[in-house]
């Protein structure tokens, strides 16, 4: 069948919209307000297929080695770019293996400390860490996620000494950070920011480029003191290589249309999340650049995957 004769009847059967990650996640949220949306144009039916496992690995795989027709699309986030860093022997190539649709959003994450550590800036916290190697330790949702390796990202671009205390998800280490029991760590911004509202947290710095339009008075990492520090969580649509250009054009036009549409704009920015929108070409240099940033990060860290 040619491009042209598959772009001209395409979608002509439901989409399946892959996400490595289990359903109830804010990923597979964010994947299910996205089947909803489009599902509700003519012509467009997307199932969501939750197949978690292997640190996101299972779900990559199973994209890579699809059709190339459109009919099977990755719900990725930035665990796309971590895996290379932490697998050497993965069964696909990131980059060769995928066709890139569009960036969708992007969301900086935010350092907290609980008040009770008497750290009013990101300034104070690297004092404090310059003075006292590994006696300060910060908790993350695991190992080798995104929330982990923003810290050691942290670590060594201010060279500083912080221990890693992993828990099994964001809302555990949360609770530690609360009480005390751990210093420092960075979070979501939606699941912290009632906590700073009520005094019980201490906002230091968010990580992304810019500041955040739901905390605009916190400074960004570069601003705090670590010039050029940038690391942010991202949703973005993947198809297998090989797919022609004309259906990865007629999905990224109907996604972006879909982004400017009020219900889903809430959803994404209810979690912390910017709307981006990006096209194909820029949505592959920003993956490209990535996986050479995190593939470093892991490297220069140690860290592994549990």
């Amino acid at each position: 069948m040619s491009v042209n004769v598959l772009a001209q009847g395409y979608p002509a059967k439901p989409i399946r919209l892959v996400v490595p990650y289990p359903a109830g996640t804010g990923t597979d949220i964010v994947a299910r307000a996205v089947s909803q949306t489009l599902s509700m144009r003519r012509g467009f039916s997307v199932v969501v297929d939750n197949r978690p496992g292997g640190g996101t690995i299972i779900g990559m795989d199973i994209v890579s080695k699809a059709l190339p027709d459109g009919y099977t699309l990755l719900m990725a986030t930035t665990s796309f770019a971590i895996a290379p860093g932490l697998n050497e022997h993965l069964p696909f190539d990131p980059i060769k293996d995928f066709a890139p649709i569009i960036l969708m959003d992007s969301a900086p994450l935010l350092l907290v400390v609980a008040p009770g550590l008497n750290v009013n800036s990101l300034k104070e916290l690297l004092a404090r860490a310059r003075s006292r190697p590994d006696e300060l330790n910060y908790a993350s949702s695991g190992n080798g996620g995104a929330i982990h390796l923003a810290m050691e990202l942290l670590k060594s671009m201010a060279d500083v000494k912080l221990t890693h205390i992993p828990y099994k998800g964001s809302p555990a280490a949360l609770v530690d950070v609360l009480s005390g029991r751990v210093a420092v760590m960075f979070n979501i911004i939606s699941s912290s920011t009632p906590y700073i509202s009520s005094g019980k947290l201490r906002a230091l710095a968010v990580s992304g480029a810019t500041r955040s339009p739901a905390l605009p008075n916190v400074p960004t990492v570069a601003e705090a003191g670590v010039p050029g520090y940038e690391a942010v969580s991202w949703h973005g649509l993947l198809a297998p290589a090989k797919t022609p250009a004309s259906v990865i054009l007629r999905l990224y036009e109907e996604v972006h249309r879909m982004l400017q549409e009020p219900g889903i704009k809430q959803t994404l920015e209810s979690q912390g999340f910017d709307i981006r929108g990006e096209s194909p070409a820029k949505f592959e240099a920003f993956a490209k650049s990535e996986v050479v940033k995190w593939t470093k990060v892991v490297k220069d860290s140690g860290a592994r995957v549990d």
